[in-house]
């Protein structure tokens, strides 16, 4: 059984000048033509490919690697809007359909936005969505506190920024807590601080507790060791300077500090930090 919009490994069955054919099992064969991977096959062979169909709706295969897959999400850019719909760019030679009916909001030529990649049931073919809810919080997950999980970021929103957590729940990065430049469409690492009644995942991108203070005391001596022994951000500069420098609160600055303060390594003076 092959995967549509997966990736599949299949044997080669047949050579000609316009490509190889692969055998598709129940599908048939399947061309992988020579632009998109198929010369200097040989016969017996098994590829790994990529499979799609084409403007005629016929099964395509490729060795080219697409920028989503069914099921996954990514940040993809439109190349164009018609009367049946928009047109994404998914590394591939034909474009990955956003229907009008599976836009949250009517999208224009030019913009990059967060979707999904389906299989529509009616027509067999990959499309794409912008409607993510639908998908997301549907699995039954247990997150625990300071767990580590993949992120996605995928819109901005008045309290932060919305993530899709392991592909599966939504989350939520509040302002306050970024300490780093973020985008839509970044795919990062970040922790459970915890679940809110309604299941949704609140996120911080640092990480959490004594490993935290740990790793950006290591950060402070080797700032302080490339500065001469002596850096102008203290115990009490002012919070934004310590984000630019080294992109925490100053809470957890301060802490770090203590940590260095107390192992005797630095002294607090001159408004910054001295080493010892």
């Amino acid at each position: 059984m092959i995967d549509l919009g997966k990736w599949n490994t299949l044997e080669v069955v047949r050579i000609e000048d316009r490509g190889v054919y692969l055998d598709g099992h129940e599908s048939g064969e399947i061309l992988l033509p020579t632009f998109e991977g198929g010369k200097d096959q040989e016969l017996g062979a098994w590829l790994k490919v990529f499979l799609y169909k084409d403007s005629e709706d016929r099964l395509i295969a490729t060795t080219k690697t697409p920028k989503i897959q069914v099921d996954e999400y990514a940040l993809l850019n439109v190349t164009q809007v018609n009367q049946v719909g928009a047109f994404l760019d998914w590394g591939l030679s034909k474009d990955l359909m956003l229907p009008f009916g599976e836009q949250k909001r009517r999208v224009s030529q030019g913009v990059s936005l967060v979707v999904r990649a389906y299989v529509d049931e009616e027509t067999g073919r990959i499309a794409a969505t912008t409607k993510l809810g639908r998908f997301l919080d549907k699995v039954e997950r247990r997150f625990l506190e300071d767990e580590q999980v993949d992120l996605l970021i995928v819109r901005r929103s008045t309290p932060g920024y919305n993530v899709i957590v392991e592909g599966t729940h939504w989350g939520m990065i509040y302002h306050d807590q970024i300490f780093q430049p973020v985008s839509i469409g970044d795919k990062v690492k970040g922790y459970v601080l915890g679940t809110r009644e309604d299941n949704k995942i609140d996120i911080i991108l640092q990480k959490p507790g004594a490993e935290k203070v740990g790793t950006l005391a290591e950060q402070i001596m080797d700032k302080l060791q490339q500065g001469g022994g002596f850096i102008s951000v203290g115990d009490k500069s002012d919070a934004l300077e310590i984000q630019a420098m080294f992109g925490v609160s100053k809470k957890t600055y301060k802490k770090a500090l203590g940590q260095l303060y107390r192992e005797r390594k630095v002294l607090l003076e001159g408004g910054g930090v001295k080493l010892i």
